[in-house]
């Protein structure tokens, strides 16, 4: 919940928000191979947690809180899969290869 809304403030507009609807949640967890106490755990958000087209939102609310946890004593992000949906959010560079190349 740390990464989703267990940072939210509480304010009278809860009473319209179903945190539950929203709240991360970890639908899988496996032992990393060859260790005992490393795992991969697969957390699922709703779409609806991030800002069309801002792939600093989409970062900050996924990754932000959860890297500065004292209790995490390691944590790295493996994979992101980003449904087609949310990705059509996005317009794409400002130019086009030929542009960039250009600019080179």
């Amino acid at each position: 919940g740390e990464s989703s809304t267990a940072t939210w403030t509480v304010v009278w507009t809860d009473l319209l928000t179903a945190c539950d609807i929203y709240r991360a949640k970890a639908y899988r967890v496996d032992p990393v191979p060859g260790t005992s106490d490393q795992y991969f755990a697969y957390v699922a958000y709703e779409c609806d947690l991030f800002e069309e087209g801002s792939l600093a939102n989409l970062t900050a609310s996924i990754i932000g809180n959860v890297f500065g946890f004292k209790a995490v004593k390691a944590l790295r992000l493996e994979d992101m899969r980003i449904p087609f949906a949310y990705l059509k959010t996005f317009q794409g560079p400002a130019t086009g290869v030929i542009v960039e190349r250009e600019r080179l």
